[in-house]
């Protein structure tokens, strides 16, 4: 389905019907593409992937978020700059990726990704009727990571998620942070290429810190991720985890303390963190 968007208003054609059908058609063919990727990849651990759709275009925000839902993603909206960032800040661990529309209400897209990039690297795709390569050139200084000009696509739109996704390491068998290789489905990890020998419980902690590299990590989120919603241990238990997972990997840990708060992975300039 193509999506004609002019702001302030979206041209709907007198085949609007047809289009309806063709949404669907989209929906069924990627969907079906879609789940077979999942079950073939995606390990015990692999979360169901979440992401925020920035758009003022209720009609537009609707039809993407619907469409992304069907295909399996977690979705959270927004539809001004402002709501863009309590939104953000209300789900920033749950979010792994956004897409933001430029000309937002209030605030608008280049601010709103200028923010998060403050606190956060997750990745951000911008949605614009912006050609110019002017407009392009600032969004990617701000800190986009893709860029899609309108009109687009659902279709396209996916496949350029998934393309970013699959740079971070999503829907992979194996994950690479640093000296550090994650195989997932083996459950195993190598430092240097030296197998190290981890209990199951370490093993999903490195993997959720890895998959969250650069976020940062309460210990609330980490205990219902790793022993479920339901656990009602002491919360120091995730404090025993990472200490003995930092002695396993050694110099190479990247695990950070955030006191107060809980643990962020980050390779950059932080070869030995203990």
């Amino acid at each position: 389905m193509i999506v004609f968007e002019r702001k302030g208003s979206i041209l709907i054609s007198n085949f609007y019907h047809i289009l309806i059908l063709c949404y669907f058609r989209d929906i069924l063919t990627n969907s079906g593409n879609f789940k077979i990727k999942e079950q073939k990849n995606r390990g015990k651990f692999m979360e169901k992937i979440t992401v925020l759709v920035v758009e003022d275009e209720m009609k537009l925000l609707k039809t993407l978020s619907d469409f992304l839902t069907i295909n399996k993603y977690t979705v959270f909206q927004a539809s001004d700059g402002l709501n863009a960032i309590q939104e953000f800040n209300t789900h920033r661990e749950e979010i792994d990726i956004i897409l933001l529309d430029v000309m937002l209400p209030f605030m608008d897209g280049y601010e709103v990704l200028k923010q998060i990039r403050l606190s956060s690297n997750v990745p951000v795709i911008m949605l614009t009727a912006k050609e110019e390569v002017e407009d392009q050139l600032k969004g990617f200084s701000c800190g986009a990571d893709d860029y899609i000009i309108k009109p687009y696509t659902l279709s396209v739109v996916k496949m350029h998620m998934e393309a970013v996704l699959k740079r971070l390491g999503y829907g992979q068998d194996i994950l690479y942070a640093g000296n550090i290789r994650i195989e997932i489905n083996a459950k195993k990890i190598y430092v240097e290429n030296e197998y190290i020998e981890t209990t199951p419980k370490e093993f999903e902690l490195l993997y959720i810190l890895v998959r969250n590299q650069g976020k940062v990590l309460t210990r609330d989120f980490i205990l219902d991720n790793i022993w479920g919603y339901h656990y009602a241990g002491d919360m120091r238990t995730i404090d025993t985890l990472v200490k003995q997972l930092r002695k396993k990997l050694g110099e190479v840990s990247y695990i950070r303390t955030v006191y107060g708060v809980g643990y962020c992975f980050e390779v950059e300039g932080n070869e030995k963190i203990h």
